[in-house]
């Protein structure tokens, strides 16, 4: 049994020889797991709906203590579909290698814990030395992968070294029901179906693959884009001893890498200088427009004042207007008596065929005032 504990770090990465499955040493200090699906105190069982089973990582099966002494009778796909009593979970495996450890590791997971009403999913992580020989070479080591399948939540146990090809020995010592796998034929080992002697015998429940997710995408993503993550760990420390970069891509990272600064400023000098010729652009219309509203009401106020109809106009009329009011003599009121006042000194008779006869003593006197008369219209 491999010791157990807290991680612990160093300045950069884990530690990778020396340290057991959760990155932790033989003096590191690490409480006893309990069991997922066990009964608490108020005997009901700790599934991951109670807030227990969700503190605890999932145990190992070489922790816990079974009782073969009793009798375990495998229940049918029927009887696990209309569901078990709370103390006879049924007991589903599925296995893998679980590298990168990614959401579609999960979802197949998701899918064999949700199978049946009552299912206790145990799941079988492939180590290093058999992954190696039949599959090929890991990124994470059997530690770490063991690591990230005991804190998936729908796991109740983990089988460290599960063996590649399930033999009806590991059935029988896991006491399991059914296997969960996703229905592909998996050609390995020489066999064109390692699962074939287990959908034989009415054990195999299938599941489905999560489409655009995989370990060998997310490898495929990070060698195709080498160069990007290895001048990323360069600048966060990394040495080129590290990465396995060599002096002369070390140096050509660099330069990339201040290549880069450089086109990132004079992007960003760009993008400036645009956004300040935008606004430049805006405010000249923005003032051409209150510069033509000030102009049209400017012309507007003009006619208004001095067009033909214009205030002016009416002002040099009723100026003019009081002026011949002004120097215009003032008539008699019409109600005052005539007979009260004397004959008006310029007073003539109009030069008529209707004149009033006169005496002929008065019409030289008469002929006095017509000719002063005349001479007053001459002035006037």
């Amino acid at each position: 049994m491999e010791p157990l504990g807290s991680a612990r770090l160093n300045s950069r990465k884990r530690r990778k020889d020396g340290v057991g499955p959760n990155g932790a040493t033989e003096t590191d200090g690490i409480p006893t797991k309990m069991p997922r699906n066990c009964l608490d105190s108020d005997g009901e069982p700790l599934t991951h709906h109670n807030s227990w089973g969700l503190r605890e990582p999932a145990p190992f099966s070489d922790e816990l203590k079974v009782d073969y002494n009793k009798p375990y009778i495998r229940v049918t796909y029927e009887e696990a579909l209309g569901g078990t009593p709370l103390d006879r979970p049924v007991r589903v495996y599925a296995d893998g290698i679980f590298d990168l450890f990614h959401s579609g590791h999960a979802r197949a997971l998701m899918q064999a814990k949700s199978l049946f009403p009552n299912t206790y999913l145990i799941v079988g992580v492939c180590s290093d030395e058999l992954t190696h020989n039949l599959k090929g070479f890991t990124v994470m080591n059997e530690n770490e992968r063991y690591d990230a399948v005991q804190h998936c939540r729908y796991v109740d146990e983990v089988v460290r070294n599960a063996p590649w090809t399930l033999t009806p020995e590991f059935l029988a010592e896991h006491r399991i029901d059914f296997v969960a796998h996703d229905d592909i034929p998996y050609s390995s080992a020489g066999s064109d179906d390692v699962y074939k002697h287990i959908k034989e015998a009415g054990m195999f429940a299938p599941t489905q693959r999560t489409e655009g997710i995989s370990t060998s995408d997310i490898i495929t993503r990070i060698v195709r884009d080498y160069d990007v993550y290895a001048r990323r760990n360069l600048q966060r420390g990394y040495t080129a001893k590290e990465l396995n970069v060599s002096f002369i891509n070390e140096k050509k990272y660099h330069l990339q890498e201040r290549v880069d600064k450089v086109k990132k400023r004079v992007k960003d000098v760009e993008e400036k200088s645009k956004e300040f010729v935008q606004k430049v652009e805006e405010k000249s219309i923005d003032l051409i427009q209150k510069w033509e509203e000030k102009s049209r009401e400017f012309i507007g106020n003009f006619l208004e004042m001095f067009g033909p109809e214009g205030a002016l106009k009416h002002m040099l009329k009723e100026g003019k207007g009081r002026m011949l009011q002004a120097i215009s003599p003032k008539q008699s009121p019409s109600s005052s008596p005539t007979h009260d006042r004397s004959p008006s000194p310029s007073f003539r008779w109009p030069f008529t065929a209707r004149t009033p006869p006169s005496s002929p003593a008065s019409l030289s006197r008469n002929k006095s005032a017509v000719t002063y008369d005349i001479s007053e219209d001459e002035e006037d």
